[in-house]
């Protein structure tokens, strides 16, 4: 079976066409500038050259309408009919309390989706729009919804509720939600897997760092706690995103800088994190070089972002009384030793520690422990659109 999958951005789309007997990827792909002169499309079709398709979109079915033109051209396609591609898997942001797990779209799912368009009003739409522009292109094809929310839905309710009056929670749904839950579920899987071991015996703690970032305790396969929160948000700081603040800092900052909320929201989405704090840049490259020729903060920066991680993984070792296996995942988790190095450093009254000379890896996975730590310490790089395409495969099986 040949599965597609699709990632839609506001401006953006990311595509997959995976075969699943052997899990190979096909073709893969990148859509930019969707709706803004000089859009383009980034091809790469295994064992061929990679082509740039420069072309006005003005949507995203104009974009999908080319992505899959690309799929079946004769020179740098990678299939000769759309006859080949069987089901389409989707990445879906929210799903609020509706989905606890992926499923196949529907009507009822798409009124559902729209529904929690007021949860993620950045990310839904588009997502949408990718899955209306694909029905009405492949209307026979059937289509799997896979939400980033989902793999969070079993973490209980003391982890999950705010200390809010409860009647928002009712009305609202303002709880805690997660994300990042299809490259957690991946990771923690994977790290299972290649260490042998059946998931439900091990406690994982993964980390998904990279310009967005969030810590996820794993309990016998299943999400317990995770750092993000009601919106990507909250826990560790980020590239350009505050993380945890004191909340009274909001109303705060309004008055004295006579601010507008929409201005103060976008200052906490866009301008803070290690950005903020550093004032050169929220890529850790950066940081890392500036921290190296003495920019005093650009290391706070670093030092903030890595303390969180520490307090985190410290928080969930206590949930579930120890850690078996941490993992380290996404752009700055896969390839930024130091950073690795600098969030164990604070765990090795845990006795969890890192070989510095196994550390020294980037971008593969790798076991980066030292001989007789408590914890197994791995750097595995996330591969959502496999997931993705796993379980778009496991429910067309089993219907």
């Amino acid at each position: 079976m040949k599965i597609l999958v699709i990632n839609c951005g506001s401006s953006s789309l990311k595509y997959q066409l995976i075969d699943m007997n052997g899990e190979e990827v096909l073709a893969k792909g990148l859509v930019e500038r969707i709706g803004i002169e000089g859009s383009r499309i980034k091809h790469d079709t295994t064992g061929k050259e990679r082509v740039t398709i420069e072309e006005p979109m003005k949507d995203h079915k104009r974009a999908l309408e080319l992505v899959l033109a690309a799929i079946v051209d004769k020179n740098h396609g990678a299939v000769a009919s759309m006859d080949e591609i069987s089901a389409v898997g989707h990445r879906v942001v929210h799903g609020g309390e509706d989905f606890a797990s992926s499923v196949i779209i529907d009507d009822a799912v798409m009124d559902a989706l729209n529904r929690n368009i007021e949860l993620a009003p950045l990310h839904n739409p588009p997502n949408i729009m990718g899955i209306e522009a694909c029905k009405e292109l492949m209307p026979n094809v059937p289509m799997v919804g896979v939400f980033d929310t989902a793999f969070h839905q079993t973490i209980p309710a003391e982890n999950y509720i705010y200390a809010i009056p409860y009647e928002y929670y009712e009305k609202y749904k303002i709880r805690r939600y997660g994300f990042h839950g299809t490259s957690h579920k991946y990771v923690s899987m994977r790290a299972a897997e290649i260490l042998g071991k059946d998931i439900k015996d091990l406690n994982i703690v993964t980390c998904h760092l990279g310009n967005g970032s969030s810590v996820t305790a794993v309990q016998g396969g299943k999400s317990i706690d995770t750092s993000m929160g009601f919106t990507p948000l909250e826990g560790l700081a980020m590239g350009t995103r505050s993380g945890d603040i004191d909340p009274a800092i909001i109303p705060f900052i309004m008055d004295k800088e006579g601010l507008s909320f929409e201005e103060v929201n976008d200052m906490l989405n866009k301008k803070s994190g290690v950005l903020g704090i550093s004032g050169i840049s929220s890529d850790f490259r950066d940081l890392e070089i500036a921290a190296e020729e003495g920019n005093k903060r650009a290391e706070l920066a670093l030092k903030v972002f890595t303390n969180r991680v520490t307090k985190y993984i410290a928080a969930y070792a206590a949930q579930m009384c120890r850690i078996d296996v941490l993992v380290f995942t996404a752009g700055i988790g896969e390839n930024s030793g130091l950073i690795r190095e600098m969030v164990c450093e604070g765990l090795e009254c845990m006795n969890i520690m890192i070989d510095k000379e196994l550390n020294n890896t980037r971008g593969q996975e790798a076991i980066v422990s030292r001989n007789l730590a408590s914890a197994t310490i791995m750097v595995i790089p996330t591969n959502e659109e496999l997931m993705i395409a796993r379980d778009t495969l496991e429910l067309l099986s089993n219907r």
